[in-house]
């Protein structure tokens, strides 16, 4: 098999990588950004503080800050017209996954017109946009390193899979210490996201020799450092281990694939509001425990990256020590089930049958070791309400 594999042209590295914004746009021959973040960011003064740098270098930069938590077509829409206001040769997406995700739909309709809805899998949008940079905030979605970017409907409570080589930035300011003062919360679940990515791109019927070295690297980076980030959010070590694992996770996946976490998570998050990295938190226990059976070696070697086997622990103890080890991570965590939540049950008990099409929809159940049919997935969805 000829494993395809994609990556950003540039990557910098390292604390005080997302200082040489400047610097990476003039190496592309790219003077006229239009910044896409959110109001916290913008908020803050390190918007500021990345405007100032582009003004000491002579570019001018336009700002759009209203992006929302996990981004809906009308708040794509709104950064494409402030797009449209003005005369751009790049996106730079600047914070979270949502920030990130935004830049990049907006960066594919200014330049190929029509609606989000047009883009959604299984279409694949390899024809670029405007070219992207992108400068995470947060150790967790890897979209900064990804081809792929979600926007959600709100008109059907959908969330959308958008896939293909226009949506990989051309580059990526990868600066640890902007996740310095994440709130524990965000911390969380942004690492479990991460850690969802490395398994799942390890497991997935995708995945290939590129792509599973890195997350086994992910791995071993992310577990043995997120209670520490979660326990003293300043341990500068800790969070620079985080970011460098969501990064190698997100190119992992970007390269193999997603499976039935990510599938079943986004109906979660697109009818009930919840965080992606929580609603995969909420089920990767649960769906690892389901699949292992179909790919005993692949999730006990995530064990041993993990560091809950020993090498010479044999399959099946080392795949029920993985699982173990993912309850026991959202127990230290705080990690609420659905019904912690606050979900309302007879509204997510209604609202099964239309999650599970959703899932399936969405291909990424296609990808694990086992796929699911429609009444399994239901199936586990009660199972993670029961938890």
């Amino acid at each position: 098999m000829v494993a395809s594999i994609a990556l950003p042209r540039l990557m910098r590295i390292g604390a005080g990588a997302s200082r040489l914004l400047p610097e990476v746009l003039a190496q592309l021959g790219l003077s006229r950004p239009f910044v896409v973040t959110d109001p916290y960011l913008a908020g803050s003064g390190r918007v500021e503080g990345l405007l100032e740098r582009l003004s000491g270098a002579g570019t001018r930069a336009t700002v759009f800050a209203d992006t929302v938590p996990d981004p809906t077509v009308a708040s794509v829409e709104a950064a494409l017209a402030a797009l449209k206001e003005g005369d751009f040769d790049c996106v730079v997406g600047f914070g979270g996954g949502s920030p990130m995700d935004t830049a990049k739909a907006v960066a594919v309709l200014a330049r190929h017109g029509g609606h989000m809805r047009d883009y959604k899998a299984p279409r694949q949008q390899d024809e670029p946009g405007l070219p992207i940079v992108a400068i995470p905030t947060t150790a967790g979605t890897g979209s900064e390193a990804t081809r792929f970017t979600i926007v959600t409907d709100e008109t059907s409570d959908e969330k959308m899979l958008c896939i293909g080589l226009a949506y990989l930035p051309v580059a990526a300011l990868v600066d640890y210490e902007l996740t310095l003062t994440k709130p524990k919360r965000l911390t969380a679940d942004t690492g479990i996201d991460a850690l969802t990515h490395a398994i799942e791109a390890y497991v997935s019927r995708k995945s290939n020799l590129f792509a599973d070295g890195l997350a086994l690297q992910a791995m071993r980076l992310i577990a043995p450092n997120l209670r520490r980030v979660w326990t003293d959010p300043g341990d500068r070590a800790a969070r620079e281990a985080m970011m460098l694992g969501a990064t190698q996770a997100g190119i992992a996946f970007s390269n193999s694939s997603v499976a039935l976490v990510h599938g079943m998570s986004r109906p979660i998050g697109a009818h009930f509001h919840v965080a992606h990295g929580l609603s995969n938190a909420m089920l990767l226990p649960a769906v690892t425990s389901f699949s292992a059976p179909a790919a005993i070696d692949r999730y006990a070697a995530c064990a041993r990256a993990v560091g809950v086997a020993k090498p010479e622990t044999d399959d099946r103890s080392a795949t029920a020590a993985l699982v173990a080890e993912l309850e026991a991570l959202n127990d230290d965590l705080d990690v609420p089930g659905p019904q912690e939540y606050g979900i309302d049950p007879a509204r997510w008990e209604a609202l099964l049958p239309t999650m599970a099409a959703q899932a399936l929809a969405s291909g990424s159940p296609a990808n694990n070791p086992v796929e699911p049919s429609a009444e399994e997935i239901v199936a586990l969805y009660r199972r993670v309400w029961a938890a």
